[in-house]
């Protein structure tokens, strides 16, 4: 079963959480959850996802930050403790960063990660 958060494992930004909601009304299906995720691949090890959801899985971690309720699944948990959502935006674009301090290695093109 679905547990909720004890301690700040994933913050979100206020500029993120704003972009977050903007996004999810624009999604037909009225998506409730945002999933943020880490899955094996690039030439690091490992990268991360994120992805609306309508529900929780049942090993899912229940988060709620600046009024966005997150999805970490167990695998992710480990990977993402301490880790911020923030939304960027600059000259060469805008989009999604997840500052992670679990990070000890990473590619240079900066989509891929390794922790220890």
């Amino acid at each position: 079963m679905a547990t909720e958060q004890t301690q700040k494992m994933v913050t979100v930004t206020a500029k993120a959480a704003e972009k977050i909601q903007e996004f999810m009304k624009e999604e037909a299906e009225s998506p409730e959850y945002l999933r943020v995720y880490v899955q094996g691949g690039g030439c690091s090890g490992l990268s991360y996802g994120m992805g609306f959801e309508k529900a929780p899985e049942e090993d899912d971690l229940i988060l709620e930050e600046n009024g966005v309720k997150l999805l970490v699944d167990s695998y992710s948990v480990d990977h993402l403790q301490g880790a911020n959502v923030d939304y960027i935006e600059s000259l060469m674009g805008s989009g999604f960063k997840i500052n992670n301090p679990n990070v000890t290695k990473s590619c240079s093109c900066g989509h891929s990660f390794s922790t220890e």
